[in-house]
């Protein structure tokens, strides 16, 4: 009943906020006219005191009576001889402003709004955010104004600002934790990734930096590999760039998800695409690698995380497939998601228990890979 009340209030006060200029348009056009003849009345009475006391000269004082009393009569001339008619009300505009925008307003929210649902104050939906992002970034920004040295804060909301392209807050964010956690391939992959969003794309010399970075602390990590000869292609080095990407293929898996996006550079830079199986799942088609070359860098890894979860349903639907197993557990240590991978070696032995072959192959795959085993066969 509360908000019914309230709706009516601010109803009322906006009608009137509305109606008010309409309601008192000829009042104060006649106010104003007669506050500027009184203005020139007092001037003429200034000027006499101003002659009597010597101050102007009688030569000066005519001249400035006579421009004074001039827009005097000016002003009085367009006063009303006679009382003036009462203000003519405009009853469309009132009828719309009373009846129409309130019923129309109304109409709208019982639409689209939901009226039903109780009232919960911020603090409430902080609590319990649920999997509304701009409640889960506002929780944690009201966190970290109060912890700001709290790394690991930073760490979890860098990639949550990157996702939702607030690219600026993404970078300070892997700047802070990078310094409050020490560098790591992911947090230093995600700080150049930053970069080169802002630059549209462009693999900077401080993202190549960064990125040389992540490479000494792991080798074979193909996202800065991919990126470093990015760099080399976008340098007018396309020799470089080529040799840079056909190692990239040829250490990475057969079934690698980036392949077939790193064998379009390839050839873009004059070499001979790697064999791709088309038909593997997750595998993406040539409008997707054509899509791809016009994507910046956020957005490119954007879908090959996207064909890694693609992959990722269709095994959920159909988990009789040991090699799309293999195929999810090394792209999501690859895209350095160890917990998605561990989850992924954990169904992937449900249907291929460790007994048997194929379940062997995952545990020493999950071993290759750094990846935790505790508790998968379970």
């Amino acid at each position: 009943m509360l908000f019914w009340i309230l709706v009516a209030v601010m109803t009322a006060a906006l009608a009137v906020i509305l109606l008010y200029p309409l309601l008192r348009g000829a009042k104060a056009a006649e106010n104003i006219r007669a506050g500027e003849a009184a203005v020139y009345r007092d001037q003429l009475r200034e000027l006499d005191r101003d002659l009597n006391g010597g101050l102007i000269t009688p030569e000066e004082a005519d001249y400035a009576r006579a421009e004074i009393g001039r827009r005097l009569i000016a002003v009085s001339a367009d006063e009303p001889a006679e009382t003036p008619k009462p203000p003519r009300h405009h009853r469309f505009t009132e009828a719309v402003v009373l009846l129409v925008l309130p019923v129309l307003g109304l109409s709208l929210y019982l639409t689209t709004g939901r009226p039903d649902l109780p009232s919960q104050p911020l603090e409430a939906r902080l609590e319990n955010p649920g999997n509304d992002v701009a409640v889960l970034i506002a929780k944690a920004e009201r966190h970290l104004a109060e912890k700001p040295d709290d790394g690991k804060g930073w760490d979890v909301l860098a990639p949550i600002y990157f996702r939702t392209m607030r690219v600026n807050d993404a970078q300070v964010a892997y700047r802070n934790a990078i310094r409050l956690l020490g560098p790591s391939p992911v947090r230093l992959d995600g700080l150049a990734e930053t970069l080169m969003a802002v630059s549209d794309g462009v693999v900077t010399d401080e993202a190549r930096q960064v990125l040389e970075q992540s490479l000494t602390l792991e080798p074979n990590n193909p996202r800065a590999r991919f990126y470093i000869a990015l760099s080399m292609e976008q340098a007018g080095r396309p020799n470089e760039a080529r040799q840079a990407f056909e190692t990239l293929a040829k250490q990475s898996p057969a079934d690698a998800p980036w392949l077939p996006l790193v064998n379009e550079h390839i050839a873009m830079n004059g070499g001979a695409k790697a064999r791709v199986d088309p038909a593997a799942p997750g595998n993406p088609t040539q409008q997707d690698v054509a899509a791809a070359e016009t994507m910046s860098a956020g957005d490119r890894q954007q879908m090959i995380r996207g064909m890694v979860e693609s992959l990722d349903a269709k095994l959920s639907e159909e988990p009789n497939n040991f090699e799309g197993w293999v195929r999810l557990v090394r792209s999501y240590a690859v895209l350095n998601d160890k917990d998605r991978a561990a989850g992924a070696l954990k169904r992937g032995l449900a249907a291929f228990p460790p007994p048997g072959e194929q379940g062997r192959q995952l545990l020493a795959l999950a071993r290759e890979l750094g990846i935790a085993t505790e508790g998968a066969t379970q």
